[in-house]
């Protein structure tokens, strides 16, 4: 997993394609949410969003 975060940061920085990393924190953020509020209480509230 950290291999692979490595070669992301290193593929940002020699491209110059930084506008890669708030999608990709976007994107992580919301698979965090799905996960951790699928089994509480939470979970119809948040889906009620998407």
């Amino acid at each position: 997993m950290w291999d692979l975060l490595k070669d992301l940061a290193g593929f940002m920085k020699k491209r110059k394609k930084y506008w890669l990393a708030p999608i990709i924190l976007v994107m992580v953020a919301l698979g965090l949410l799905i996960v951790l509020g699928e089994g509480s209480a939470v979970a119809p509230f948040i889906y009620t969003l998407f």
